[in-house]
């Protein structure tokens, strides 16, 4: 969901950033306050709340329009931390002996039916879901980009019957790939096993104990309490609450001193009272990863019951980000220190680094921890482990063709271990740390691992995102087919118009019906401009023409090809181009690409 709600974000632009404003208690979120505050109009966000368990602080507005002050009791909105709040409420049943990690997911939930090729032997339980490692799809467009989600809609609204959604696409339990529909179907297990809506049970069987009184799952909306701050995008345009098909995965609203109790309980002994809540056992694995490869190769680093582990600013903390609608936050717990901090803005700002914010109060909690020191590296070959490698899986498998194409990395061997060279970034030297473990510079703890797959594919992981290596021949054939379709199109478009200007171009000329083709794919763009950038993912006149038009350019191709062809001499280059433009299309529709169609 991140990913999506992060471009809805860049999209977004109208109103102007208002002046910081801070209100802190305690002494060390006083200390803190005027440096918050001064990064807050620096990165241009409306207003934060924050607490560092013992204290708590705001800054900035609650709403840029009418300019008024946030404040420390106000209410905000923090997206996928809610999937912390909900592995919790799972580990209670679990604790309670209603439910098993183990416990196969088609058992619970035997309407759900999983397109799972490893069933017999793996079949998805409910640890894969609360790890991330169940091989689900992240989330489809028309899921977080829509209109027509209700607030009070049965979560088997985000799984139509049919849909394809529940297809795993590896082995369960082996690698981590993020997924809101694997915490959607963590509300439905809920549900299934209290016999009420998981919002019901959950605000009065977790948030009740835990005292977190000011906090809740349902739907709350800023005209239903006026205590919840306005959510904002870039240059303060403001965006209400809406509801999400995905609600499990990402649907809180809370305050900052409600995260330092959540926090203070998660590093505790699980007991509230002096009477056993959730299993201690249990809370001290979340954030720590089990059972997948990277696991197993001894990777530290990644995700496990609803935490991660991050090593960042020299320090090593569990973690869970979270965005939605114009709200973005980050919970870290420190368990060694017994230190932990909660911080949230009403602003979903693509330009802003938050990671700033997070190493501020971070290192203001907690010393940072020392760098290993060099040390002359074990041997390694890097020779059989050099090559190029793509997502696997990627993310958002509608996206799996772009990823491929463009989300590739190149490994080298060189000095005392690899060079990492992504396409979409810098490149990182690793250093050999032993026995397939790699350290990225200014990392605490081995942030890679290299391993054979039990398909024997060699694999680099970080640990929540795995690349396998695939041959140059297979890639570069992809960059081709991409290169050759576009310098078509182009082709098509400027020799088309350039001979339409000087009106030398018939309707039966073989280049006429390809450049309408090309030309018809301008056709929606007046109906998207038009229509709300929440609706993307419904299924609208935009969205319907998108798919026609989308449909319609091979045919337009084919058919201006067949004509050149019949014509002979002199149409060489322009049989060409729509040869290219053609091919290209087929790819796309190979990939499932084409006909565009944002609503499936």
């Amino acid at each position: 969901m991140k990913t999506l709600i992060t471009l809805l974000a860049f999209l977004l632009a109208f109103i102007s950033p208002g002046l910081a404003h801070n209100v802190a208690h305690g002494s060390a979120s006083t200390s803190l306050a005027p440096r918050i505050a001064a990064l807050l109009q620096a990165q241009r966000l409306e207003g934060t709340v924050w607490s560092t368990l013992d204290t708590h602080g705001a800054a900035g507005v609650s709403d840029a329009r009418s300019r008024a002050p946030m404040r420390v009791d106000h209410r905000v909105q923090v997206g996928s931390i809610a999937k912390t709040l909900l592995a919790t409420g799972i580990l209670r049943l679990v604790t309670e002996g209603r439910l098993s990690l183990d416990m196969p997911v088609a058992v619970l939930l035997p309407e759900m039916v999983f397109d799972n090729p490893w069933q017999a032997r793996d079949p998805v339980r409910l640890r894969h879901l609360l790890d991330h490692t169940s091989g689900l799809d992240d989330v489809h467009f028309w899921q977080v980009f829509t209109m027509k989600a209700r607030d009070d809609a049965p979560l088997a609204a985000a799984f139509p019957a049919g849909s394809g959604l529940l297809r795993v696409r590896h082995r369960p339990g082996t690698r981590h790939s993020y997924s809101n529909m694997g915490y959607t179907l963590l509300g439905m297990v809920i549900e299934a096993v209290v016999k009420q809506r998981y919002e019901r049970y959950l605000d009065g069987a977790l948030l009740a104990p835990l005292g977190m009184r000011d906090s809740t799952f349902a739907f709350v909306t800023q005209s239903a309490d006026p205590r919840l701050a306005m959510g904002h995008f870039e240059h303060g345009a403001r965006r209400g609450a809406m509801p999400s098909y995905m609600r499990p995965a990402g649907q809180f609203t809370t305050t900052a001193a409600d995260m330092g109790r959540f926090a203070r309980f998660l590093m505790g002994d699980g007991s509230i009272g002096g009477r056993r809540f959730i299993d201690p056992a249990l809370l001290r694995r979340m954030g720590e990863p089990a059972g997948t490869e990277a696991a197993r190769a001894g990777l530290q680093v990644g995700y496990g019951l609803g935490l991660r582990t991050f090593d960042r600013h020299g320090l090593v903390a569990r973690c869970h980000g979270g965005s939605t609608v114009g709200f973005k936050a980050m919970l870290c717990l420190f368990p060694a220190a017994q230190k932990g901090f909660f911080i949230a803005f009403n602003t979903d700002n693509e330009a802003a680094d938050y990671q700033r914010f997070d190493a501020l109060l971070a290192q203001a909690l907690v010393p940072a921890m020392a760098t290993p020191a060099p040390r002359v590296p074990p041997p390694f070959d890097p020779r059989p482990w050099e090559g190029w490698y793509v997502p696997a899986p990627n993310r958002f498998d509608s996206l799996r063709f772009i990823d491929t194409v463009f989300g590739f990395a190149r490994v080298r061997g060189g000095g005392a271990g690899l060079h990492l060279e992504p396409f979409q970034g810098p490149a990182v030297a690793l250093v050999h740390a032993g026995k397939g473990l790699f350290r990225a510079p200014g990392k605490v703890l081995p942030s890679h691992a290299l391993l054979l797959s039990a398909e024997g594919q060699r694999i680099l992981t970080t640990g929540t995102q795995s690349h396998a290596r695939v041959s140059l021949v297979y890639l570069a054939s992809l960059w081709c087919s991409v290169a050759a379709g576009l310098l078509g199109l182009a082709w098509i478009a400027a020799k088309g118009l350039a001979r339409l200007a000087l009106r030398r171009l018939p309707p039966r000329d073989p280049l006429a019906m390809p450049l309408a083709g090309v030309l018809a794919l301008l056709l929606p763009l007046p109906l998207f401009y038009r229509q709300s950038l929440l609706q993307l993912g419904d299924l609208t006149v935009a969205s319907a023409l998108l798919a026609i038009v989308t449909a319609a350019l091979p045919v337009a191709m084919l058919a201006g090809l067949a004509l050149a062809l019949r014509r002979g001499s002199g149409r060489r280059i322009d049989a060409l181009a729509m040869a290219a433009v053609l091919q290209l299309a087929i790819v796309l529709a190979a990939w499932d690409l084409l006909p565009l169609r944002l609503w499936a």
